[in-house]
């Protein structure tokens, strides 16, 4: 059972219903209403699993009065389930705010995970999911998207982006011209739908042949991050060069060679190496033992 006067975020399919969880749809079952972000969308998956239920829109042009509604509701102890169009809400949706009104009025918020584009995308993108960045979609300002495209253009871990198929176009400009053509990417079309397509390409293949063919579907950007910085190294000591000409001296090279050897690994002058080895090896030596040869 559900807790009482508690917001539940339920994530629902990104295309085919069959992703639905038994949970997702016990949890709408038992909402007391649901918070949707359109209400005909969600209607469909409501009809689909014979689920009747009140709801209430809840999508970025109402989210601050809207908002204030579901808190008073659920400060009154009826329990919300929050659900977008596709996906989880929160991420690049509107119910980012509703949930952190919830924290801050000590409201209890639980989570019925469910499928994300983001994620998906990641996971079949071919390139690496060790580290990574979601970046939602670009602003249409076009100094907001300048800005943003601007602090990622050195990021190194793998970017994720959304896109609707009217700016797609744009979008893959603006990335070859901020990333480079030769940066790789995949154009992750439809996911979980009749018409999925993964394409990987470089920046420069996407762009162009976007210019010639017409996008459709919602689309999920996948760009490779830019390459690593090469290390700086730290300069070799001297010391550390005389030590390297000891070990060397060691192994039965002499000390002229061992000298030659560890100044052309380190960049350190053979003289000054070969002036400390012949002193070092000196002071090892008994008082006897005379040092020339």
């Amino acid at each position: 059972m559900l807790e009482k006067g508690a917001l539940y975020v339920v994530g629902t399919p990104i295309g085919n219903l069959g992703d639905f969880s038994p949970r997702g749809k016990e949890a709408l079952e038992q909402a007391d209403f649901i918070a949707a972000e359109d209400t005909r969308v969600t209607r469909g998956l409501l009809t689909h699993f014979g689920i009747r239920k009140p709801m209430l829109s809840y999508f970025e042009h109402n989210k601050l009065d809207r908002g204030e509604t579901i808190l008073a509701r659920l400060q009154a102890g009826e329990t919300c389930a929050l659900v977008s169009d596709a996906g989880m809400p929160a991420v690049s949706d509107p119910g980012e705010t509703l949930i952190a009104a919830c924290a801050q009025r000590n409201i209890p918020v639980y989570v019925v995970p469910g499928p994300t584009a983001a994620i998906s995308a990641l996971a079949i993108s071919g390139l690496p999911t060790g580290r990574f960045t979601f970046e939602g979609f670009l602003s249409v300002n076009k100094r907001s998207r300048r800005e943003h495209l601007a602090q990622v253009a050195e990021e190194t871990r793998t970017m994720i982006f959304y896109e609707a198929p009217h700016k797609l176009r744009r979008t893959l400009a603006d990335f070859e011209a901020c990333f480079g053509g030769q940066r790789q990417v995949a154009v992750v079309r439809e996911l979980t739908k009749i018409h999925e397509e993964v394409w990987r390409t470089t920046l420069h293949e996407a762009a162009a042949h976007y210019r010639e063919k017409e996008p459709r579907g919602e689309y999920v950007l996948v760009v490779q991050g830019a390459a690593q910085p090469a290390a700086e190294q730290e300069p070799c000591t001297l010391e550390s060069a005389v030590e390297m000409a000891r070990e060397l001296a060691e192994t039965g090279c002499s000390a002229s060679e061992a000298a030659k050897r560890a100044a052309k690994a380190t960049g350190q002058r053979k003289a000054e190496i070969y002036r400390e080895l012949t002193q070092k090896q000196g002071k090892a030596l008994p008082a006897s033992v005379s040092t020339i040869k």
